[in-house]
């Protein structure tokens, strides 16, 4: 009986030993660069590439790390949960603050803070509005609303009516208005998973989240190749790149109105709502891309120069020095304007290469 009871703890061990071993060895599994990861997220995707050596095991907990800070902005931003942080602010009494998280505060700051230098262009109110369109969530029939209904809805908005305290992490809505950070959120996003790389000592990466995009060093290290992404225009009803860009150290956001939209008796009406005369942009430009080391200020800013169109839209580049590049429908081609600080970025060389027209171009023919 001694002898069988020692086999079996002997047999014990050793399959024991067997599974240790082996997961290990699959922790410790070195993986092919560039290490990607993909998914869906704020109704949305993200795309997350990592252009570094990792085992198995280290890029597991990388992408259960940057999950986590997705899932955290999400219970703080989205309009979807009950449970978010943001919808408990928009059911609070009026006028009373309302103590919030850091990356709320955060986030609402940017908020009012582009919003103040767009003059209105980029507000956060503006939802009920874009529901009037049938753009949001209220599942409206595709039709032009009448200019009562309109009046009425512009009547009770306004980026004014949200105040926020950064020094003592408070905020408050001092009318009945309904913040919906989606045109800075997804960007805040974006930088809560780049800084979170950072942290891991992760230097060469590129985050997508939606298009929103981060990019760190290099795709390829050894040849120190740069990332590169696309700035696409429609073509035949399918999205095509008009340019390809080297991106490294910077982050973009780009917004269009080519993508969401409906027509009425051959009219076609734009998901882009300009917050001042909640009414859907008419203007030449396609899309505008913003550079700039946060994602969230890029969002926010490519999202308010899309409402304001060619005209106030450079005005407001330079008055803020951003850079900038606007595509505009010319005809049946695209026109390509890059403002100062987006050549300075990229340099003059680049903007030869791929045929893009500085931004005077755009100012000598207004």
């Amino acid at each position: 009986m001694k002898s069988n009871h020692r086999l079996l703890r002997v047999s014990s061990l050793v399959l024991v030993t067997t599974f240790i071993l082996t997961g290990c060895s699959e922790n410790d599994r070195p993986l092919d660069t560039p290490v990607r990861f993909e998914g869906g997220i704020f109704g949305s995707f993200y795309q997350v590439t990592l252009a570094e050596p990792l085992t198995q095991g280290e890029a597991n907990a990388l992408e259960e790390g940057f999950l986590a800070e997705l899932e955290s902005v999400d219970q703080a931003m989205s309009t979807y949960r009950d449970d978010a942080e943001l919808i408990a602010f928009n059911e609070a009494p009026l006028n009373e603050w309302q103590p919030l998280s850091n990356e709320l505060i955060e986030v609402l700051a940017i908020s009012r803070s582009v919003a103040e230098a767009s003059h209105g262009a980029f507000d956060i109110t503006v939802g009920s509005v874009v529901n009037l369109w049938s753009f949001g969530p209220e599942a409206r029939p595709e039709e032009v609303p009448s200019e009562d209904e309109l009046n009425e809805r512009l009547a009770t908005i306004g980026y004014d009516a949200v105040d926020v305290d950064v020094e003592r992490m408070q905020a408050r809505r001092t009318r009945d208005v309904f913040a919906d950070l989606s045109g800075v959120a997804k960007g805040h996003g974006t930088d809560r998973v780049a800084a979170y790389l950072d942290q891991q000592g992760i230097e060469n990466y590129l985050v997508n989240l939606g298009g929103d995009i981060v990019a760190r060093g290099y795709r390829d290290v050894e040849d120190q190749t740069p990332w590169r992404i696309g700035i696409e225009v429609p073509e035949d009803g399918e999205q095509t790149a008009q340019h390809i860009l080297p991106l490294s150290d910077i982050s973009v956001a780009t917004s269009g109105d080519y993508r969401n939209y409906f027509e009425v008796d051959g009219e076609r009406f734009s998901h882009t709502i300009d917050p001042r005369t909640g009414l859907p942009v008419k203007h030449d430009v396609a899309s505008v891309s913003v550079f700039h080391p946060s994602n969230a200020w890029a969002d926010a800013w490519a999202t308010a120069i899309m409402a304001t169109g060619k005209e106030e839209g450079l005005q407001m580049v330079l008055e803020n020095n951003l850079s900038a590049l606007i595509l505009i429908k010319d005809g049946e081609h695209w026109r390509s304007l890059a403002s100062p600080a987006f050549v300075d970025d990229f340099g003059e060389a680049l903007m030869d290469e791929l045929g893009i027209n500085a931004w005077e171009t755009l100012a000598d023919n207004r």
